[in-house]
């Protein structure tokens, strides 16, 4: 129903030509967004990163290799879920049940909470609070060459949530198909943009991760 309703609002308040890159609205609810998240969040992500050290070895953060705006390379940060780190040519998509997932971090993917890190991303300007996910290279490589229009999603900044994520269309993709559907919900973010959608999109997600942790 918030989809839905998300998509309505966005069709009669879009900016015909609206380009969210280039909003300074936009960059500004990321800079007083994100400052505030990541004041309001710093002792919970100084535990989560205790924790992480404790159960597995390795560092706390995994650092990827990320396609960004207009394609640019840039370091995306998150908790360490895994036991194995991949940032290679080719890299294995988690799937449920994944050996590689620690306990913790499992608990933390389900939460979402390994993506707060990312609040780094989005002060230093890689990343925006609303856009598409951000894919690893290897995936914008392969996937690139089998959706069309794949590489528009680059269009803007990636986001830590968006339209996609909203509408049900995160994890694990298994099938062509469940990307191609992604990548569209991606493009309808950026071509019906509005400061009012981004706002609804980051509300809509911190109800989705209300009903997460009751589950």
């Amino acid at each position: 129903m918030l989809v839905q309703e998300v998509g309505a609002s966005a069709e009669r308040e879009l900016v015909p030509h609206a380009r969210p890159a280039l909003s300074r609205r936009k960059r500004a609810l990321d800079l007083t967004g994100g400052l505030i998240a990541l004041v309001v969040f710093l002792p919970l992500l100084l535990l989560i990163a205790l924790i992480v050290r404790l159960e597995s070895p390795g560092p706390a953060l995994f650092r990827q290799r990320r396609g960004g705006l207009n394609g640019r390379t840039f370091t995306i940060f998150k908790f360490r879920t895994m036991r194995a780190l991949d940032d290679g040519d080719t890299i294995l998509q988690a799937t449920n049940g994944d050996p590689r997932v620690t306990p913790f971090g499992a608990l933390l993917r389900k939460t979402s909470m390994d993506e707060l890190p990312q609040l780094l991303n989005v002060l230093t300007g890689d990343m925006s609070l609303v856009g598409p996910r951000p894919h690893a290279l290897a995936h914008d490589k392969f996937y690139g060459q089998l959706i069309p229009n794949y590489h528009q999603r680059l269009r803007t900044r990636p986001g830590l949530t968006g339209l996609a994520q909203v509408a049900g269309l995160r994890g694990e993709t298994r099938e062509l198909n469940q990307m191609a559907e992604r990548v569209r919900y991606d493009l309808r973010y950026i071509d019906e943009w509005s400061f009012l959608l981004d706002m609804k999109l980051l509300a809509g997600t911190l109800q989705a991760l209300r009903s997460s942790r009751a589950v």
